[in-house]
């Protein structure tokens, strides 16, 4: 049998699962070398969570994965092996996706930890066993994110930073728990407003346009579409100072923009 194997660990999984990326190399090894399989490839992605999907394309959003495609489109495979399915998902959505590319290149799948796992497999026990292990899976994944999401909550509610994604005119400085302005791109900022102001009638992808003319850039230093002015414009509470850990207030914490 000609198998490949793929290993993943999250950002946080690796400590917490102990499934560290050497530690599933070895068990994927000693696995097909039990069972007299050939191992062609190991793909791996590291610090990728599990229920990444791009939702427009519709594809697993991981370049490890996708690479693993990639050869099984080139490539006769038997089986993918994986030490258990919760390395390939952990979501329905990404369960769906791969089931749909695996039945394209006709692959399987070989869980250590799920000896009678298959994705052709019609047997009512093997579906309630599977069913339920994917099952206790998700529950762990939502209990970590439910208490990641309290320590959250309570520094924002002490006006900290929070962690995530960092609005456009804002950073974190070193040493600092809560946000400051960056005033090179709070000038971006206040510039979508002013256009705003200007041209009422102008639509977001026509704002993005006199952004881009002007030099204007977002965070990554890419060039702005339609999304990120609408993302900027519906901020106007947080940019003016008025919202505060999910509620509007009259005096928000963070130092306003506007």
């Amino acid at each position: 049998m000609k198998v490949i194997g793929y290993i993943r660990v999250s950002t946080q999984g690796q400590a917490r699962d102990g499934y560290s990326l050497a530690y599933q190399e070895d068990e994927i090894k000693t696995y097909c070398q039990t069972h007299g399989y050939t191992l062609l490839r190991l793909f791996k992605d590291e610090g990728i969570s599990g229920a990444k999907v791009d939702e427009e394309a519709l594809e697993v959003d991981r370049l490890g994965f996708q690479e693993m495609l990639e050869y099984l489109s080139h490539h006769e495979v038997d089986y993918v092996v994986t030490l258990n399915t919760s390395r390939l998902w952990r979501s329905d959505i990404v369960k769906v996706l791969i089931h749909r590319e695996f039945k394209k290149y006709e692959v399987d799948i070989r869980s250590i930890e799920q000896s009678q796992y298959s994705i052709h497999k019609k047997d009512p026990s093997d579906f309630l066993i599977n069913g339920l292990m994917e099952l206790l899976d998700q529950y762990q994944r939502l209990e970590i994110s439910l208490k990641l999401g309290r320590g959250r909550n309570k520094k924002a509610q002490q006006g900290g930073y929070a962690g995530g994604n960092i609005a456009l005119g804002y950073k974190v400085e070193k040493g600092r728990k809560s946000l400051v302005i960056d005033h090179r791109q709070a000038q971006t900022v206040q510039r979508v407003f002013d256009i705003k102001e200007q041209y009422p009638s102008w639509s977001l992808t026509k704002i993005a346009e006199k952004l881009n003319e002007e030099g204007h850039r977002t965070k990554q230093g890419k060039k702005f579409s339609k999304v990120q002015v609408k993302r900027i414009l519906d901020r106007k509470a947080f940019y003016s100072g008025l919202y505060r850990y999910g509620e509007i207030t009259a005096n928000g914490k963070h130092q306003a923009i506007l």
